[in-house]
């Protein structure tokens, strides 16, 4: 018999009559032949309420006595949704995280899944019984109650879904699927029918508030298929799965941060050690560092800009300047009026241009960027935050996101083959061997060296709109492939950096040069040969230090970092050629370790 699993959050259970809503669709489900296991939040704003109430006793509550009080939101929820599903004639049952076997590690407010018995839960759905769990919540080693987190019902949801070997994970909203950008900002955007879990993951991890990244990791790393669907229609909805809506797309969706600031640290020494410094000292606040930049550098000195959290500035602001006593003087400059322009696509890993077009499009519409990185499927850009939403308008339109399909041509996407799902019980199963002992770990996918590009720098670019759009419109023209892109930001010290093929260095460098006297930069610099570290997985947005541990392994064996561009399933660093192979090594090290702990 197939077993769905179904998640409704707080929005889709805020009343009784919501909750009689929900109750419908389970037993609906059950009726049309699934074993039905419900995912409930609490009730509306009910968190919300409990989190006011304890700080009305104590500005700084106890982490284990929040997750005591926060977890008793689900524990009305699921025991009143049992009691409408009974009346309506059917039978349920109540569990709360501990009762079904959740057990998480020990981390109050923010818990990480270790295990899940399916024992009890396939006992009662052997019975007969809707089984009714409450999302958001576990219990540790000794039997403290735990939760976690942020979008924690979500990855309850997933998560039951992968022990269970669930055909599907429902997750009923109050939205009606994933759209290409946020439809509060855009009327335009329209709802997708299927996207990756990467696109899913970039997009999460970038606003989308349909899905929090964490649930869309474990549905990665299990193979889970998650079906985003509306509480209050019959809406198809959106389905996450391995494959994207349109694999010959280049883009299938954008989006745009505008609670980011963005702080330069010019400057820097160009030696080992350098990122690790200023990195690990942010870390330690746990603040959260989002968009990284580091051009090639200089007569010595190097550039790196960053994203945080606007309301996160003043700490790391403090963090950066500690640094000083390491990594002696530089200057820190900061702009917390800033929006993180992304598109997001797995065809863009296969199609040339995608860059290109994207920053024409916003010199055509005399937008500045300020910064610029690239991974294989996303591209982000900074720019003034007051031109945020006009140039997501922009993008959204050139790339044709809007757009419906036609019957016709949905009909003629590729779909998944029909053993889909058995290819996704035996990946379940190699994970759980590997992993059993910690569902959420770390799980590194790749450690790989590029040894076949060089690198060019242009140093000195003046502020104004549309000089990345014509640099690689050039590079267009000379047919020179560009793969990794980054640019920095600094008042007097602004450059740009893009590696491309080895035999095409000499070629991008005079085509870079010729653009010299209409813009007036100050040189342009190459490399014929660079190495180009990455580290891609599944977890590296909640594991977040990922990258300060590659910082680390490269400054530990006195290998200096030249470039770094980051995304939520891969961080790219470039070194010295000749250093490429030892790199490999220490970070095939580090990370066989990371895996197995």
């Amino acid at each position: 018999m197939s077993l769905i699993v179904q998640k409704f959050g707080g929005t889709s259970v805020a009343d009784c009559e919501k909750i009689r809503a929900a109750a419908r669709k389970a037993i609906r489900a059950q009726q049309q032949g699934h074993q039905v296991v419900m995912v409930v939040s609490a009730m509306g704003k009910n968190t919300d309420t409990l989190v006011a109430l304890a700080h009305e006793l104590n500005d700084r509550p106890p982490a284990r006595e929040m997750d005591m009080l926060l977890s008793t939101g689900e524990q009305v929820s699921v025991a009143l949704m049992a009691m409408a599903i009974e009346a309506l004639g059917h039978r349920a049952i109540s569990l709360t995280g501990g009762q079904i076997g959740i057990n998480t590690d020990s981390t109050h407010t923010k818990a990480r899944i270790r295990s899940i018995s399916t024992d009890r839960m396939r006992r009662y759905l052997a019975e007969g019984c809707i089984v009714i769990a409450a999302g958001f919540q576990g219990i540790d080693d000794d039997f403290n109650i735990t939760t976690l987190g942020r979008g924690g019902s979500d990855t309850t949801a997933v998560a039951l879904a992968a022990v269970l070997n669930a055909d599907e994970c429902e997750i009923y909203t109050d939205v009606d699927g994933v759209y290409t950008t946020d439809p509060r900002l855009l009327p335009e955007a329209r709802r997708v029918s299927r996207i990756s879990y990467d696109e899913m993951l970039e997009l999460s991890s970038l606003g989308a508030g349909v899905m929090h990244s964490r649930s869309i990791e474990f549905a990665k790393k299990f193979s889970v298929p998650v079906h985003v669907r509306s509480s209050f229609t019959d809406t198809r909805g959106t389905l996450i799965i391995d494959q994207p809506e349109d694999p010959t797309a280049p883009v299938s969706g954008a989006a745009l941060t505008r609670n980011e600031a963005r702080v330069t640290v010019n400057g820097l020494p160009d030696v080992p050690g350098t990122s690790l410094a200023i990195f690990s000292r942010i870390a330690r606040r746990n603040i959260s560092v989002d968009m990284i930049v580091q051009n090639a550098g200089a007569a010595g000195k190097a550039d790196i800009s960053f994203t945080v959290p606007q309301n996160e500035l003043h700490d790391t602001l403090e963090a950066v300047g500690e640094a000083r006593e390491v990594l002696g003087p530089f200057q820190i400059t900061h702009d917390a009026s800033v929006a993180k322009l992304s598109v997001v696509g797995l065809g863009m890993a296969r199609q040339t241009g995608v860059a290109e077009h994207m920053f024409q499009t916003l010199a055509a519409a005399n937008i500045n960027i300020q910064m610029i990185t690239t991974s294989e499927i996303k591209i982000s850009v900074l720019v003034d935050r007051e031109n945020g939403q006009r140039a997501l308008r922009e993008v959204h339109r050139t790339f044709q996101l809007e757009l419906e399909r036609t019957p016709a041509e949905a009909a003629a996407l590729p779909h998944l083959a029909a053993d889909s799902h058995a290819e996704s019980a035996r990946a379940l199963d190699v994970v759980q061997q590997l992993h059993g002992d910690n569902m959420e770990e770390l799980l590194i996918n790749d450690i790989l060296l590029d040894a076949t590009q060089g690198s060019i720098t242009i140093h000195g670019l003046p502020d104004t709109p549309g000089i990345a759009a014509t640099v690689f419109r050039s590079m267009a023209n000379a047919k020179i492939f560009v793969d990794m892109i980054v640019q920095s930001h600094g008042s007097h010290h602004a450059s740009l950096s893009f590696t491309v093929p080895r035999e095409d260095v000499e070629k991008a460098k005079a085509a870079a040069a010729a653009l010299a006297n209409q813009f007036a930069w100050k040189d342009v610099t190459s490399r014929s040969a660079v190495a180009k570290l990455s580290v891609s997985g599944i977890g590296l947005r909640s594991h977040t230090d990922v990258a300060i541990r590659m910082f680390r392994a490269l400054s530990e064996t006195e290998i200096n970092v030249e470039m770094i561009s980051t995304s939520e399933v891969r961080v790219n660093v470039v070194v010295d050629a000749e250093k490429g192979a030892l790199g490999l090594r220490q970070l095939q090290e580090v990370f066989f370790d990371i895996t197995r702990t």
